[in-house]
């Protein structure tokens, strides 16, 4: 689907007063196809066939005994494997994106299914690919060593080696990928269905009807009664989903315990830290910081507690305002206040995000079968990309346009390199967001009235504290759920049981421990991907990596926007240790991450000096 935002819930526009629907923008797909039906897209499929097919006789090929036919050999397969790859992932993505914007659309998701259909002699390809780099690793190495064509593709080669130690026999793989289409992945796309379109009647007199996503939006309602008959009504909701919910998660975890097992990873631990392109040491040192910093976070949300006037938060109390309301954006504020920020740290930022603005880039109106929350797709095909989010008028959602567009930036920095050397992992795909982010609101600091910065500031901490102590929560939890779903299926209860104890070890006395949210995962989808377990820590360690490097421009001023834009378009060719020491830091020492939780602590005692002023 591509890469997401992790804040505060998204919010929908369509059922939420003081915000014109009409002026809100849907995207323009039509520069990547125009339509299911168009020619463009018939042609890609029918390539798509073609390059694989292509790839996969290249592969059945012998290697030359002959050196430099073996380096050319070698390198014919690369540029295969890019070409294939590049038509694969612009379809998916155009088939991802009219679907997420229209979940009931039944050609949508034939479309989805149709394509996993098409791209399966893809995946067995890239499969037998990497088991023929390893079993010819020797001559690879040497190739490395001493022919300058290889020095672009030095991290993907060594990449793809280890990748086959951790991969079944071809065929296997094969039948894998063949039953994850109606395994795994359909468990995913049912949480994907439910989550958009669950509803519970709202308004007895008038009939209204609201979604699990607009009762997630009401977290933002300064009316504590709104706020709790909300959260009631939200896990009534998924109470009455609890069933199928459960199977689907028991579903994509079974699923990816099996798989993974078969492939020779030791746990989903060990597999997402070798995705994420960190080491043992780095994980360590980053969940260290986070639980150093739970007791920072429980004094603020005690802070939270006495501004409302109330004992203790609940977890409904999490997104409510504090201070003023502050403005209400239109489209077109936000849309000036981006570019114009944008352009101040580096001026290409800036008339990228104007191009994307004026360009229909953005689908930005929420509707009923639109899925929540916020992300930015790529098409490397047209080199495009589009963001979807759901835009009220808070300056929440200018910050989530601001995070999604920041995605899109590390795109437009990376489009010309080809696939073997721009894919990059979840822990560096959030470094240009946040960043992006970070530069948005401490603009917005600077030029609001004093009367707006408590609200201002405490918004910026209030996501903080999702991407930190929630985040940790939701890493608890999925650690405590892979240990007990080895041993048998887990029943709704058990689960809620599991996300209840993660959230009290998390959130402690910061929160009312009898009003917690048991259904946290239903709610987020990130637990529904047989591929990617954990995607919880890469937000947390995107936070902190991008405040220490938002720290370091402040520190060298304007000429850091090319140091940075260095910075990103490694991300695809390096680890993060590697991409890290461009900036001069060190990912393994604890240190770092508490230098970028500073960042936070302060905004925290500022908090508390504008909620106390008369200290």
């Amino acid at each position: 689907m591509g890469i997401g935002s992790e804040s505060s819930p998204v919010r929908a526009p369509d059922e939420t007063a003081g915000q014109e629907t009409a002026a809100l923008p849907r995207w323009d797909l039509r520069s990547v196809y125009t339509s299911f039906d168009a020619p463009e897209y018939s042609r890609d499929k029918e390539l798509i066939e073609k390059k694989a097919g292509r790839l996969l006789d290249l592969l059945s090929e012998p290697m030359p005994a002959n050196g430099e036919e073996a380096a050319d050999y070698i390198l014919s397969l690369i540029h295969a494997y890019e070409e294939a790859g590049d038509i694969g992932e612009n379809l998916e993505a155009y088939a991802s994106a009219v679907f997420t914007t229209d979940t009931g659309s039944s050609r949508a998701l034939n479309e989805v299914n149709a394509l996993e259909t098409l791209l399966l002699p893809l995946g067995k390809a890239i499969v037998t690919f990497r088991s023929k780099l390893a079993a010819e690793k020797e001559k690879i190495f040497s190739f490395l060593e001493n022919d300058p064509r290889y020095k672009p593709y030095v991290f993907f080669l060594r990449e793809a080696i280890a990748k086959a130690e951790y991969q079944m026999a071809p065929e296997m793989e094969d039948l894998a990928n063949d039953l994850a289409r109606s395994g795994g992945d359909a468990w995913g796309r049912l949480q994907e269905a439910i989550s958009s379109s669950a509803d519970t009647l709202w308004d007895r007199n008038t009939g209204e009807r609201k979604t699990v996503i607009a009762l997630r939006d009401l977290a933002h309602n300064p009316d504590r009664m709104v706020r709790r008959r909300a959260y009631e009504a939200e896990l009534g909701v998924w109470k009455s989903m609890e069933i199928p919910m459960a199977a689907a998660l028991n579903g994509v975890k079974g699923t990816a315990i099996t798989v993974d097992k078969r492939r020779g990873w030791k746990t989903a631990l060990e597999k997402s830290l070798f995705q994420s392109r960190i080491s043992g040491k780095t994980f360590l040192a980053l969940i260290a910081s986070l639980e150093n910093s739970l007791p920072m976070f429980r004094q603020y949300l005690k802070t939270k507690a006495k501004i409302l006037g109330i004992d203790s938060c609940a977890f409904y109390d999490l997104f409510a305002p504090v201070g003023t309301s502050g403005k209400k954006w239109t489209w077109d504020e936000a849309k000036e206040f981006i570019i114009r920020h944008f352009a101040s740290f580096d001026s290409g930022m800036g008339i990228f995000a104007r191009h994307a603005f004026e360009f229909s880039w953005i689908d930005a109106e929420g509707r009923n079968g639109k899925v929540g929350g916020a992300y930015c797709t790529d098409f490397p095909l047209t080199g495009e990309s589009r963001i979807l989010c759901n835009f009220e008028g808070s300056f929440d959602s200018v910050t989530t346009v601001a995070h999604e567009l920041g995605h899109a930036w590390h795109h437009e920095l990376i489009k010309d390199l080809p696939r073997t050397q721009s894919s990059y992992p979840m822990t560096l795909a959030e470094t240009a967001s946040i960043f992006a982010e970070t530069v948005v609101f401490e603009a917005a600091m600077k030029e609001a009235p004093a009367a707006e910065r408590l609200g201002l500031i405490e918004g910026s901490i209030k996501d903080s504290c999702q991407v930190i102590v929630d985040i940790l929560s939701r890493f608890y939890f999925e650690r405590e759920l892979f240990q007990r779903r080895e041993k048998g299926e887990l029943s709704p209860a058990e689960l809620c049981d599991i996300m209840t104890e993660a959230q009290k070890a998390t959130y402690g006395g910061g929160l009312d421990e009898t009003l917690l949210h048991p259904y946290m995962w239903a709610v987020k989808g990130h637990y529904y991907s047989p591929a990617l377990a954990f995607y919880n820590y890469p937000y947390a360690f995107g936070q902190l990596f991008s405040l220490g490097l938002y720290a370091k421009a402040k520190e060298e001023g304007p000429g850091f926007a090319d140091s940075y834009r260095t910075l990103l378009r490694e991300t695809g060719r390096s680890s993060a240790e590697q991409v890290a020491r461009l900036a001069g830091f060190d990912l393994e020492d604890t240190a770092f991450w508490d230098s970028g939780m500073a960042v936070i602590r302060q905004r925290i005692a500022e908090f508390e000096d504008l909620a106390n002023p008369a200290k």
